[in-house]
């Protein structure tokens, strides 16, 4: 019922903005969304809609795991040995943009990804690579493929505009401060909800999982964790509200998309505040998903009536839920706000599978940013942060005896929080090349107080423009 109320409250405010022309004041038109034709257009005298290249890049990873105490495990366990304790991740991008009208944009973005991970991408609900590709139940291929194709629309509140500046999924321009803005095509659902200054981008930040979203929210995507569907937003100086609903896929971590929308798919609903004039930023999320989702109390009882391990894939039931809430803050301290601190918290009923991002029921994370210039490095940036992540009673007992989820299952066990401490530095090596040596400490890896601690030293290379 949630997630109905959630796609009705999407589609009132897209007919609020397919019909806000009657009702604004005649400052407020699409005049103020003044954009700048790429330069290959001017040059060339070509239309405007002539589509730009926004950007490149290159981020490669390299990351060892020395062998740590481990009495046992599981299929899904973290695992040091047949050389998966080490591996390179990198992945290429290329991403164009087109204004196709003066409120309307369009986005293009291709990347191919190469490498499994350590571990092959499975035995932590923090994995320490955020840039992994698991393979799914379908084998992927190591091809180019299309990250994103979508439309933005946007309609000014307001005579006001700001300047933006090109980047990847952005065209250069000025844009209204308080206005409607909608997304619609094959989308990151990251890209537009749970968003923090300090902690979201494993290109350029934090490795881990815990510290790119709140792990807690398991936002709807695939494999490589996109998908189809929208969101709408308004977009004021002092607050956000955004909501989407989107794809699920047919299967715990799938590949093939579910498009039964009456019972299969998710939404998401996010409040951001900045309530006063030092940069402070306060986000409220809530998401309700519904998918054709095992349940872990229901997959004991079949394993205990059969005298067998319990296998949440067996008794997979179509329109079950799962719900959550998160809270993320930011507060930049200085340099521009380029010293800054964040945190966040989450949490989901745990009931049902987790599905889509990763296995966890409980996260708190917080964290350090700051800015190299205090040592004559300006453009440099190190960052320190730790994290907890928690399993609800029955996702315990499931794990407990022998169940496997999509990432963790160790065949027993011996329950405690996973804990994660992550160190990285960031050097900017000229203007399109940086070099960040990256440290993790995990305390009981896979929730299982008998393994670990592991230890996972990286290397990340990053080339854009």
């Amino acid at each position: 019922m949630l997630a109905v109320t959630l796609n009705m409250w999407c589609i009132i405010l897209i007919s609020i903005a397919l019909n806000v022309f009657t009702v604004l004041p005649s400052g407020a038109d699409t005049n103020h969304i003044e954009t700048q034709p790429s330069a290959k257009a001017e040059k060339e005298n070509l239309p405007v809609w002539f589509p730009e290249l926004l950007g490149m890049q290159f981020n490669g990873i390299y990351q060892n795991m020395p062998a740590f105490h481990s009495p046992y495990g599981g299929e899904h366990s973290l695992r040091t040995d047949a050389g998966r304790g080490r591996d390179f991740t990198h992945i290429y991008g290329v991403y164009l943009g087109s204004q196709l009208l003066p409120s309307l944009q369009a986005y293009l973005d291709i990347e191919m990804a190469r490498g499994a991970g350590i571990s092959n991408g499975i035995g932590l609900g923090g994995y320490p690579n955020g840039d992994v590709i698991r393979t799914g139940p379908a084998d992927l291929g190591n091809g180019p493929y299309v990250a994103r194709l979508f439309l933005r629309y946007i309609h000014p509140l307001s005579p006001e505009s700001g300047k933006v500046e090109r980047g990847m999924d952005q065209l250069a321009g000025n844009e209204p401060v308080s206005r409607i803005e909608i997304k619609a095509g094959k989308l990151s659902v990251a890209d537009d909800f749970d968003q923090n200054r300090y902690a979201n981008n494993t290109r350029t930040q934090f490795l881990n999982y815990a510290f790119i979203n709140n792990t807690a929210w398991d936002y709807q995507g695939d494999t490589r964790a996109y998908s189809y569907g929208f969101s709408a937003a308004l977009v004021n100086p002092r607050w956000k509200l955004a909501l989407g609903s989107y794809l699920e896929p047919t299967t715990a971590n799938g590949n093939i998309f579910d498009y039964h929308i009456f019972r299969a798919g998710g939404s998401n609903l996010e409040l951001t505040i900045k309530p006063n004039d030092a940069g402070t930023t306060v986000r409220l999320l809530a998401y309700y998903n519904r998918a054709r989702m095992g349940n872990y109390d229901e997959a004991l009882a079949i394993g205990r009536t059969n005298s067998a391990v319990p296998d949440v894939l067996a008794n997979e039931k179509s329109g079950r839920s799962k719900y959550g809430f998160g809270l993320n803050v930011e507060q930049p301290l200085t340099d521009d706000g380029e010293t800054g601190l964040f945190g966040r918290l989450g949490w989901n009923d745990g009931h049902n599978e987790d599905f889509t991002f990763t296995e966890v029921d409980q996260h708190l994370s917080a964290g350090i940013q700051v800015s190299g210039v205090h040592w004559g490095r300006g453009d440099d940036r190190v960052g320190f942060a730790y994290a907890a992540h928690g399993l609800s009673s029955e996702h315990q007992d499931y794990l407990a005896a022998g169940g496997l989820g999509f990432l963790v299952g160790d065949g027993r066990l011996n329950y405690d929080w996973e804990q994660i401490l992550e160190l990285y530095y960031r050097v900017q090596i000229g203007r399109y090349l940086q070099a960040s040596p990256d440290f993790q400490y995990i305390r009981n890896p896979g929730y299982n107080r008998d393994r670990g601690p592991a230890e996972v030293y990286g290397l990340r290379l990053r080339m854009s423009f």
